[in-house]
């Protein structure tokens, strides 16, 4: 890196859209991300600062940020290392003004668009920004051919996510166009043109240009951690695989969404670490899982394809193959249903295994919902939650027997003496984990036939009301405190398809039955069909079935050690 040269230059994007720039954007590099609120403010803050002085003459300069480029100092082509964001906009945003504006602005706007060839400098038409392989035909023929964008009202599915936002973008700047007459359209044009500057970064190796970028992105830059690491990781590969593994990068990418395909990134860190993360994504990602496997294709290969679809299958309880694979997505859908993530990992680390079949995963998962639903009952805190699981997937790396007595993914007597003690307590009060604790119980009760997924709204409802009228029945079967004891508990708790009701829960309990409960609960979930079973709602009906109830959680989740 010796005696590399690097350049910074203020631009117009006029100077920027010429010969002098062959924009690609490289295979390895992020897909088009902005969405319509960062295309609309970039819209508003150009329109206004073309309208802040009465001349364009007087106007003062607008910065619209800068772009880092791999780019010789006396050749055209320019690959975009940081700045594919802005350029990609703007050039939606020229070719949305392009059929706007009058024929000689649009001649003029289209020689921005496109390079016309030229036979002395031997050169063909093309493109003046190219996006990645697998965007770019969209991109030419949507947006950036004269005829494409009014085409795009007509596109339905539109996939994958880059496509979709290009589409979004272009067609609320046509809406912002459409409402400026045309001369301020062209004004707007001129503006941009001549008076919007980018500061233009360039060196001729990746090297010194990565570590530009590098330095950008700490500053605040709108990059990801996954954008980085994908420079570096693909950036090593030898040209002749990079093609076939971006390709398989991308693919992944698309499949989860950009936000999860992140967030697998930071699962895959704890598999390897099985720590709680201490510093940025980034550097313990390096030093947890690429020192590890150093070789590119290696991680690809072995770990990012392989958790890459785990995770998907995982995340959306989508897991196909075997005779368990019914029991092996309800109880994903469980644990999906925490209010924490850290149960993750481990569970990727077993999926994307090649020897797991569904008799393994199943056994797994039981297990592993049994520790999660654990810990979400005793309020286990996120420091505890993610050393168990690192001690988990210590014991999953080195093949110990995760089914013994001491192994970290099996409670212990105390532990599950807790558990069956929180159970016991006032459930209600807790609010994250009444819920789940009902809906498993439900489940339960109704031997896992009951699907909860179609119900827009669950809500958890009182039968002896929290706040029984005085004279009522309520306070003559229950003494203050037995009201007191029962009303926060399992027992006096059921499931509802709608917001709770707080007058009607009021009700004296034969109203509140056929008036409440049977017309909100329709069809009844169990624990709310044995109250409409119920004659009576008294401290001994409350007792019997806080022993059921009890019971069938402690089998569910195996508390014998609690039971005995």
């Amino acid at each position: 890196m010796a005696g590399t040269k690097i350049q910074a230059a203020e631009h117009t994007v006029g100077e920027i859209f010429t010969d002098a720039y062959h924009f690609t954007i490289p295979r390895y590099q992020r897909p088009y991300a902005w969405t319509t609120e960062q295309a609309g403010e970039m819209f508003d803050d150009l329109l206004a600062a073309s309208r802040a002085k009465d001349s364009l003459t007087e106007a003062d300069p607008y910065f619209l940020g800068s772009i880092v480029l791999v780019k010789d100092e006396k050749a055209a082509p320019a690959a975009v290392i940081d700045g594919q964001q802005r350029l990609t906009t703007l050039t939606v945003l020229i070719s949305v003004l392009r059929d706007c504006v009058s024929p000689g602005f649009a001649a003029s706007l289209e020689t921005r668009i496109f390079q016309k060839g030229d036979p002395i400098k031997q050169t063909a038409d093309q493109p003046r920004l190219r996006l990645r392989d697998e965007d770019q035909w969209f991109f030419e023929k949507y947006i950036q051919e004269p005829s494409g964008i009014g085409l795009l009202p007509s596109l339905a599915d539109v996939t994958p996510d880059s496509r979709l936002r290009l589409v979004e973008n272009a067609l609320l700047l046509k809406a912002q166009v459409n409402d400026l007459e045309t001369t301020e359209r062209e004004r707007l044009v001129s503006f941009i043109d001549q008076h919007t500057y980018l500061v233009v970064v360039s060196t001729a190796d990746f090297e010194s240009a990565y570590r530009i970028f590098t330095v950008l992105n700490e500053r605040g830059l709108d990059l990801t951690h996954t954008d980085i690491l994908k420079s570096e990781i693909i950036g090593t590969i030898p040209d002749i695989d990079q093609d076939a593994y971006t390709n398989r990068w991308v693919k992944e990418e698309n499949d989860l969404g950009r936000n999860a395909f992140g967030d697998l990134f930071s699962h895959i860190r704890m598999v390897y670490a099985k720590t709680k993360a201490r510093g940025s994504i980034l550097k313990e990602f390096r030093t947890s899982v690429l020192q590890r496997v150093p070789d590119s294709k290696t991680f690809i290969d072995d770990v990012l394809v392989p958790f890459s679809n785990a995770f998907e299958v995982v995340t959306r309880a989508s897991y196909v193959g075997g005779p368990d694979a019914e029991a092996i997505n309800r109880l994903l859908g469980w644990l999906n249903q925490l209010d924490n993530t850290d149960w993750i990992p481990p569970a990727i680390s077993c999926f994307s295994r090649p020897t797991a079949d569904s008799a393994i995963l199943l056994r797994f998962l039981g297990d592993l919902e049994r520790l999660a639903a654990s810990m979400l009952i005793r309020r286990v805190d996120i420091t505890r939650r993610v050393e168990r699981y690192g001690r988990v997937l210590d014991w999953m790396e080195h093949g110990r027997d995760l089914y013994s007595a001491e192994s970290p993914l099996q409670l212990s007597a105390a532990e599950q003496t807790e558990t069956l003690g929180k159970l016991d307590a006032e459930v209600y009060t807790v609010l994250r984990v009444r819920l789940y604790v009902l809906e498993r119980l439900d489940s339960a009760l109704s031997d896992g036939g009951t699907s909860y997924d179609h119900y827009p709204l669950i809500s958890v409802e009182h039968v002896l009301p929290q706040n029984p009228a005085v004279g009522s029945g309520w306070t003559t079967a229950f003494t203050a405190q037995e009201r007191a004891y029962w009303v926060h508990r399992l027992a006096n708790l059921v499931l509802l398809s709608k917001r709770k009701n707080s007058q009607a829960s009021n009700f004296e309990f034969e109203v509140k039955k056929t008036k409440y409960f049977e017309k909100t609960s329709w069809p009844p979930f169990v624990l709310t069909s044995q109250v409409l079973a119920s004659d009576v709602w008294t401290p001994a009906v409350l007792e019997e079935r806080q022993g059921i109830q009890l019971k069938v959680l402690s089998d569910l989740w195996r508390l014998e050690a609690a039971a005995s």
